[in-house]
C-alpha cells in the first residue's frame, strides 16, 4: 500500500494510461474545486454541489480549458493530446464527444502534475482562473 501524497517519477508517470491519469486528475481538480468554494463562499452542501457539478463538468472543464491551453508546458501538452485522444471505456452524458475528450486531456495533465508532485504548477495553473 502506497501512502497518501505518494510521488512518482516523469518517468514512471509517463509510462501510466492517460485515462489513468485522468482518474487521477478528476478527483485532484474537484478536490481542488470543493476547496476553494468552502473556503471561499458560506454556501450549504446543496449550493455547494451545484457549483462543483458545473465547475468539474466536462462543459465546463472545456471552458476552462479554453483559458489555460496556451499556458501548457510542452511536456503537459504532449499530456493533454495523450489524454485527449485516449481511447475511453465510456461517454459522458450531458457533454459533446469533443468536450468529454478535451477534458479527460485536461484532467490527464493534472493527474500527471499531482502524481509528479507538481502541486505547485496545479495551483499555477488553476489559481488565477478558477
Amino acid at each position: 500500500m502506497s501512502n497518501f501524497f505518494t510521488t512518482i517519477s516523469v518517468e514512471k508517470a509517463r509510462s501510466i494510461s492517460p485515462v489513468t491519469l485522468a482518474f487521477v486528475g478528476d478527483a485532484v481538480y474537484s478536490l481542488y474545486v470543493r476547496e476553494k468554494l468552502v473556503l471561499t463562499t458560506d454556501y450549504g452542501t446543496g449550493e455547494l454541489q451545484k457549483l462543483t457539478s458545473a465547475e468539474v463538468s466536462a462543459h465546463g472543464q472545456s471552458i476552462l480549458l479554453n483559458k489555460l491551453q496556451s499556458c501548457f508546458t510542452e511536456e503537459e501538452t504532449a499530456i493533454f493530446k495523450r489524454g485527449r485522444n485516449a481511447k475511453k471505456s465510456t461517454k459522458s452524458k450531458n457533454a459533446s464527444v469533443a468536450e468529454y475528450n478535451r477534458s479527460t486531456g485536461f484532467e490527464a495533465v493534472l493527474g500527471y502534475l499531482y502524481l509528479t508532485g507538481q502541486n505547485s504548477r496545479i495551483i499555477q495553473l488553476l489559481g488565477e482562473n478558477i
